[in-house]
């Protein structure tokens, strides 16, 4: 339990992370299809339109990861009160929202790429105090 209330920020952020990109892997799993098409007609006039299924998977992988990697942080340090896999998934997490954030930029939705700058700010702060 020490572990816990010396981490708490930790592992509030880390929860945060967890359900943003396990939920967000999980929809693209679930709904892939639509996941293409909705993204295909978004990216129409950009170079990304004829990548959309492989840049799709390649987040849906780096989501997932970044996810599964923040789940096992958590449990190390509640655990183990060790932050190497908290890390892991906190960086891995802030290099999907960077990609998130190129894509938004490419389809100039500018509103889109405002709500990913939201969520890169509690992942780089996780960062930042896992170096600490």
């Amino acid at each position: 339990m020490e572990n816990l209330t010396t981490y708490v920020p930790h592992v509030l952020l880390l929860i945060f992370l967890i359900i943003v990109f396990l939920q967000s892997g999980i929809d693209k799993i679930f709904d892939w299809k639509g996941n293409v098409s909705w993204l295909k007609e978004h990216f129409a006039n950009t170079p990304l339109h004829a990548l959309v299924p492989f840049l799709l998977l390649t987040i849906l992988v780096l989501e997932t990861v970044s996810g599964a990697l923040c789940a096992v942080g958590l449990y190390e340090i509640i655990v183990l009160g060790k932050t190497t896999y908290a890390l892991y998934g906190s960086v891995l997490s802030c290099v999907a929202l960077l990609m998130l954030l190129f894509g938004q930029r490419m389809a100039k939705d500018y509103d889109g790429a405002k709500t990913i700058a939201v969520y890169f700010i509690p992942a780089i702060f996780l960062v930042h105090l896992l170096q600490a």
